[in-house]
C-alpha cells in the first residue's frame, strides 16, 4: 500500500487572496491526476461538524448498533467452516451500517424514522452548507476547465426539475473481527457528480486506486474530502477521471462517513462539453445519455470497471439521441 504522504490536501483560504494561482493550480493537479483531494478552511463552521458527528455516533449507538451486530452475527456464522461458497458470500458482502438522507429535488429528511428532532436540524443545517460548497466547488472547476462559469451547475439540472438530485449516506463501520474475509466498503467508482465526505478523523480505512496502488486517504480533523463520479468524466471529456476506491474494515474503532453526493438530476442529459472536445477529434471520447438510464446500469454494475458502462451507451447513443429529439 503506498503511502499517503503526496495526497493532495487544498486549503481553500489560498483561493481568497495572493494564492490564488498557485491554490488553483493545486486544484487542478488534483481533479486531473488524482481525482480526489481533501479541503480545508472549507466555510463549514467546526461547530456545526463536531454536532452533526456527535449525533451521527449517538444515533447508531442507539438505534443501529444491535440491528448490525445481529447481522454480522448472521454473515460470520454463514461464512463458518471457510468453505468456497461461504467465502463467496462474504465477498459480495459490505461491513457497513447504512441509510440515505434525500435532500433534492425533494427532501425526505422528516420521513426517516428513529431521527430526534435536534439530529434532523443539524442534517437539514449540514445539507445546505454542503450544498452551497458543491455548487463553489463546480464553478472552481469550470474555471480550471476553462468553462463559462455556471456551465457544470447548468449541466446537472434535468430539464422537467430544473434541479440536481442531492442525497446523503450516513454510515458506520462498526469493528470487524474478519477483515481478511469482507471489506467495510469494496471498491468501485461514484456513479454521479461531485462526493463530499465528512469521514471520522480517528479511525481510517478509505482508500483509492493511483497507478495500481492503494493509498490511504488521511483522515483530517474538520476535512472534507471531495471525490469525482463518472459523470465528471464524461462532462470533461476525460480531463477528470472517477477513481476507484474502497473502504477497509478495521479491527478497532467504528468509523463514521457521511457522504453527500451532488448529482445531476434524473432526466438530465449528459455529455461532454462541446468546449471540451477536440476540433481534431472525429467525436467526443464519451458517450450521451440520460443520467436516469445510466444509474439503472451502474447499479447492476457498481463494483465493476466504469469502461463497459460507458462503452453501453457508446452503442446505445443513437437511440438515446432518438429519444431525446422525440422528448
Amino acid at each position: 500500500m503506498a503511502p499517503a504522504l503526496s495526497f493532495p490536501i487544498i486549503d481553500m483560504g489560498l483561493l481568497a487572496g495572493e494564492e490564488r494561482p498557485a491554490g488553483m493550480e493545486l486544484l487542478r493537479d488534483a481533479c486531473e491526476n488524482w481525482g480526489f483531494f481533501e479541503i480545508l478552511n472549507h466555510g463549514i463552521s467546526t461547530e456545526l461538524m463536531d454536532e452533526v458527528e456527535r449525533l451521527t455516533k449517538d444515533h447508531y449507538k442507539r438505534v443501529r448498533e444491535q440491528r448490525f451486530l445481529e447481522f454480522a452475527s448472521k454473515a460470520l456464522k454463514d461464512d463458518d467452516g471457510g468453505d468456497a461458497q461461504g467465502v463467496k458470500k462474504a465477498e459480495n458482502l459490505d461491513w457497513e451500517s447504512t441509510f440515505f438522507v434525500r435532500h433534492l429535488p425533494e427532501s425526505n429528511l422528516a420521513d426517516i424514522p428513529d431521527l430526534d428532532d435536534g439530529y434532523r436540524r443539524a442534517m437539514r443545517r449540514f445539507a445546505g452548507e454542503l450544498e452551497a460548497l458543491a455548487e463553489r466547488l463546480l464553478d472552481l472547476l469550470c474555471e480550471n476547465l476553462g468553462l463559462e462559469k455556471g456551465y457544470l451547475a447548468r449541466a446537472f439540472r434535468g430539464p422537467s426539475r430544473g434541479a440536481p438530485t442531492f442525497a446523503t449516506k450516513v454510515s458506520s463501520y462498526p469493528p470487524c473481527p474478519r477483515p481478511d474475509l469482507v471489506k467495510g466498503l469494496r471498491a468501485h467508482t461514484d456513479a454521479g457528480g461531485i462526493i463530499l465526505l465528512f469521514q471520522d478523523d480517528r479511525v481510517g480505512g478509505l482508500q483509492l486506486l493511483k497507478d495500481g496502488e492503494w493509498v490511504d486517504v488521511p483522515p483530517t480533523r474538520h476535512s472534507i474530502v471531495v471525490n469525482l463520479g463518472d459523470q465528471l468524466e464524461v462532462i470533461t471529456n476525460g480531463r477528470y477521471k472517477s477513481v476507484m476506491h474502497r473502504v477497509v474494515a478495521q479491527t478497532d474503532g467504528n468509523r463514521m462517513s457521511i457522504a453527500s453526493f451532488y448529482n445531476p438530476g434524473s432526466d438530465a442529459v449528459i455529455f461532454p462539453a462541446p468546449a471540451l472536445v477536440k476540433a481534431d477529434e472525429a467525436s467526443a471520447a464519451y458517450p450521451k445519455f440520460v443520467f436516469e438510464d445510466y444509474m439503472k446500469l451502474y447499479v447492476r454494475h457498481k463494483f465493476e470497471a466504469k469502461e463497459p458502462r460507458f462503452e453501453a451507451f457508446k452503442s446505445m447513443e443513437t437511440e438515446t439521441s432518438n429519444r431525446i429529439a422525440i422528448a
